[in-house]
């Protein structure tokens, strides 16, 4: 995010947690790509690469946020993505199309980036003044 003196600040956290999204997105599309070729999985694997893939975008996308509340509009968007995968990935275990020990592995991560994002949330509300 820019400074008040509209400078961009490297953040050491935040490129360590893009990269971490990235590494998401693109275990989730591994996972997508091993599903079957029935209509249903095709549908569920649509889905959930486009929202895990969402999540590394709009973090992304926050990271060069040009205010605090357009970081928070982003980062909220990305954890919605990241709840929308979590449903996905829950379908694949209940309907049994995917390696239980990889759906709970993203899982678990999606859990993760949205504990961040939330706390995140928080923090940057807090500074704006706003709740």
């Amino acid at each position: 995010m820019a400074s008040s003196s509209g400078e961009a600040r490297p953040s050491r956290r935040g490129d360590a947690l893009k990269k971490r999204a990235r590494i998401f997105a693109a275990s989730t599309i591994r996972l997508a790509q091993q599903l079957p070729r029935d209509p249903a999985a095709r549908v569920i694997a649509d889905q959930l690469i486009r929202s895990a893939t969402s999540v590394a975008a709009n973090y992304g996308a926050a990271c060069r946020a040009r205010s605090r509340r357009e970081f928070i509009s982003k980062l909220c968007i990305a954890t919605e993505e990241a709840d929308e995968t979590q449903l996905w990935l829950d379908l694949l275990g209940d309907l049994e199309m995917a390696p239980l020990p990889s759906v709970t592995a993203l899982r678990s991560e999606a859990d993760e980036f949205i504990a961040i994002f939330v706390a995140s949330i928080g923090t940057a509300r807090r500074r704006v003044g706003h709740t």
